[in-house]
């Protein structure tokens, strides 16, 4: 009898153990297939990235890369099938136009494309973003027939077109309006300001037109050691307007003509209009890319002073010219925008005023970038000067104009990148 239960005992043993190796023999070939299986899903995925779009996009947010993710963004030009220049300028409804340019290299060689988009300035950011990723997929599309990718794609078209464009009853006229303030203070300073200004323009390929009224005002309250208090108090009040019409693809004639107030500046009325005209060496049609305007302008200034000038004068009736070029180019080692302007009065040569900006921005070599912007002038044409001078106050507190020979301001930057040339990912925990 025990050896029966002995040997129903060992049985039942036998059987369970042959059932656990089975079972983890059936566990062994699944966890296998897993593997075999995410291995090549994985093989699949990193052949799709290594075959995927090389693209050179250093403007690209991170909205962009989100959205956009049948393409490599490589930091290295060199690397790149595809690079972009992206621009934008203000359009004449108050929005901006966005200009991309698509520029092919190695596999995609000789093949190039513009996409421009427009925002009204009634257009949130989420609009504008989205409305730059969907022309930018759409201009990909070309490049992506040169990748095995290409099989991926599905193009579809989600809205029907009207057979009829309704006419713009507002006649390409925009109209807006600015108020604005702000204040801040502690126990011992206070200051409040508020600006306010209206504009009209309309903005059409044959002319330009443009009138700003502007008004400022602000109050600085300061409380010295000794217990006195200083008051502080700036305005500025202006209307300024602009014509231009176009004559062709390089010749614009226009005037601009200007009423203002200013406090700093010592001036109870100013009034300002010169006719103009300019020349562009490059067709205005390629703006976005590359422009060298030159502008001459020659008119009639009537300043009535706050104080009695240097010069012994209450009210001038001054002629005067300038002339402006500026060169502006955007390529894909970087962009320059370089303004030299000069400007003289009739009655006295001497009372002169020569200026230069320029904003740099270069890619020198793979991941080392400069940045430079600034300005400087040689100014000898400050009429408005009061006879009287200006207190210290005046100067610490930059209430009043005062008197120099030149000003200047100037940033510069460098950068340099290196690493991986790949920059896909986007990661947006703990904002960091």
């Amino acid at each position: 009898m025990k050896r029966r239960i002995i040997l129903i005992v060992f049985t039942l043993m036998s059987l369970i153990s042959f059932s656990r190796a089975q079972s983890s023999q059936t566990d062994t070939l699944t966890l296998l297939a897993f593997r075999a299986s995410s291995q090549e899903n994985i093989s699949g995925s990193d052949t799709l990235r290594k075959d995927a779009l090389n693209v050179f996009f250093p403007s690209a947010d991170s909205f962009v890369k989100k959205e956009i993710t049948f393409i490599n963004y490589v930091r290295d030009l060199k690397e790149a099938d595809v690079y972009i220049i992206s621009t934008y300028e203000p359009t004449g409804s108050g929005g901006d136009s966005y200009t991309f340019f698509l520029v092919g290299q190695n596999r995609c060689s000789g093949m190039t494309d513009t996409i421009r988009v427009t925002a009204s300035p009634d257009d949130t950011e989420d609009i504008i973003r989205t409305r730059r990723v969907n022309a930018l997929k759409m201009g990909f599309m070309r490049y992506m027939l040169k990748t095995p990718l290409a099989r991926y794609f599905d193009v579809r078209f989600t809205q029907p077109v009207k057979e009829t464009v309704e006419t713009d009853k507002w006649n390409n006229w925009v109209f807006r309006t600015n108020i604005s303030g702000d204040l801040n203070g502690e126990k011992r300073f206070k200051s409040i300001r508020l600006n306010g200004s209206t504009s009209a323009f309309r903005v059409t390929e044959q002319s330009k037109f443009q009138t700003y009224l502007s008004l400022s005002w602000s109050k600085e309250k300061f409380e010295m050691n000794d217990s006195t208090i200083e008051n502080s108090i700036t305005t500025s009040q202006g209307i300024n307007t602009y014509y231009v019409k176009s004559i062709n693809d390089h010749w614009s004639v226009g005037f601009s003509t200007g009423l203002s107030a200013s406090s700093y500046g010592s001036y109870d009325l100013r009034y300002r209009l010169t006719p103009a005209i300019e020349y562009d060496i490059f067709p205005y049609s390629e703006s976005t890319r590359r422009q060298f305007r030159i502008m001459y302008e020659a008119g009639y200034n009537y300043n009535d002073y706050s104080d009695t000038t240097i010069y012994n004068k209450l009210t001038e009736h001054l002629w005067l010219h300038e002339l402006t070029a500026s060169w502006e180019v955007v390529q894909k080692w970087g962009s320059v925008d370089f303004t030299l302007s000069w400007l003289n009065y009739f009655h006295d040569w001497s009372k002169n005023n020569l200026g230069a900006s320029l904003y740099l921005s270069i890619r020198i070599f793979k991941g080392l970038n400069i940045n430079f912007m600034g300005g400087a002038s040689i100014i000898n044409d400050q009429l408005s000067l009061p006879k009287g001078g200006v207190s210290d106050t005046d100067i610490l507190l930059r209430r009043r104009i005062t008197e120099t020979k030149f000003n200047y301001y100037g940033y510069f930057g460098f950068s340099y990148t290196f690493g991986s040339i790949y920059n896909n990912a986007v990661n947006p925990r703990f904002g960091w």
